[in-house]
């Protein structure tokens, strides 16, 4: 039987598995580390069924188990009926439920953010049959109006993915409402992600960044970018279990490979890791996060914790902001710490540009497509002395990090 501590402690797997309490429940555990407590049953014509009861304690579990059980022994169907779903905020968040388990968790509670944000004040309470192209356009044009061209884009998609699942559902009839790309806003033209590769600058914006006043988390955070060169998502859903050795003298930080920029079928097998070694700073950086939140701190919770500390990560525009408020807005983005390293790396090192491209997770150029099927070296030693060189090169005294995180 499951206890409390072994729910609590149950960790994400490249696959979703089972572990079994008693009478049929069980708890699922989703790739994205969602947890939801199901029972199987046989329904009173002898089929095979599932009960999902969501992500509730183990005692509610229980208590609903026996609840579903008794109406069995009466002869009465456990499954609750359907609910009406009549408005839009009702039908985008039971598509959201359907969808999330095949995202990863930063990414889940972006779209819901997104939602709450932009999409639900203004027609979240209105019945699906009612709601116009027009009420559609009014919403996108608001969130183009502040200059979020993309961002209305991608509103758009998810307005239209709702739809497209009540009318699966069969909660409504009408036309997708959301097509109106023709009224919306060209995209403006792609270019490079805004990156500064002068070395004074840079160690100019790290120092300008250590001086902001303010929550010291999006700082730690935006320094542990800058010397991880990892992408933005696989820091804002990194976790505190990820870490391993912190305190010796080789710190390893394994990304799982849902939050990697990979195709869908890579994305669940532990293989396709992306494996960091630790700087000295970088551990500096973690350690220093790690003593603000009282020190060992659940395997589980997020390393980089958004405002409020409520089990959010940061919000996605934090780090950005930083770089507004140090003076280089426009200059350099967080993305563009990649193209940082990897342009003052390949000049000062251009023997090591195959460890380069590992640092930042690519597969060497040149290597052949047989190669990297079964090359699987990671030479950690040699990017691991890249990282701590290119953290002595951006922050040449370590007071830069050390203010910033005795804010």
């Amino acid at each position: 039987m499951l206890t409390h501590v072994a729910v609590k402690s149950a960790r994400p797997k490249p696959r979703a598995y089972k572990m079994a309490d008693s009478h049929g429940l069980y708890l699922h555990v989703a790739p994205t580390g969602t947890k939801s407590f199901r029972l199987r049953y046989r329904d009173l014509s002898g089929r095979e069924q599932t009960l999902t009861f969501g992500t509730i304690s183990l005692v509610d579990a229980r208590a609903r188990r026996d609840a579903a059980r008794a109406l069995l022994d009466r002869g009465e169907d456990p499954r609750p009926r359907s609910i009406a779903v009549t408005t839009f905020e009702q039908a985008a968040r039971a598509w959201h439920t359907h969808r999330s388990n095949g995202w990863s968790t930063v990414h889940a509670g972006d779209v819901l953010d997104c939602l709450a944000r932009d999409v639900f004040p203004a027609i979240g309470a209105t019945t699906l049959g009612s709601i116009t192209r027009p009420m559609v356009l009014d919403v996108l044009e608001h969130v183009e109006a502040r200059g979020a061209i993309e961002t209305a884009r991608r509103v758009r998609q998810r307005i239209e993915a709702v739809f497209e699942f009540a009318r699966a559902k069969g909660w409504t009839l009408i036309d997708n409402p959301a097509e109106v790309r023709e009224a919306l806003a060209n995209a403006p033209a792609s270019g490079r992600q805004a990156a500064i590769v002068d070395l004074e600058e840079l160690r100019g914006l790290v120092a300008a960044v250590a001086a902001l006043n303010g929550a010291p988390i999006p700082r730690w955070a935006s320094m542990f970018l800058a010397l991880t060169v990892v992408r933005l998502a696989a820091l804002r859903g990194m976790r505190w279990c990820e870490v391993t050795d912190l305190d010796s003298d080789e710190p390893m930080w394994r990304v799982p490979a849902s939050r990697m920029k990979l195709g869908a079928a890579k994305k669940h097998d532990p293989d396709n890791d992306h494996l960091v070694p630790l700087s000295a700073a970088a551990a500096d950086v973690l350690r220093a996060v790690r003593t603000a939140v009282g020190g060992a701190p659940d395997p589980a919770a997020l390393v980089f914790l958004g405002r409020g500390m409520n089990g959010q990560p940061i919000g996605a525009g934090a780090i950005g902001d930083l770089y507004d408020r140090a003076g280089f807005g426009g200059r350099h983005v967080p993305h563009g710490w990649r193209a940082s390293f990897s342009t003052i790396m390949n000049e000062r090192r251009p023997e090591e540009r195959a460890n380069i491209d590992r640092a930042l997770g690519h597969a060497p150029k040149g290597m052949s497509k047989v190669e990297r099927a079964y090359n699987r070296a990671q030479h950690f030693a040699a990017r691991r002395a890249l990282l701590q060189e290119w953290g002595a090169l951006i922050a040449p005294n370590l007071n830069d990090i050390g203010t910033a995180h005795r804010a």
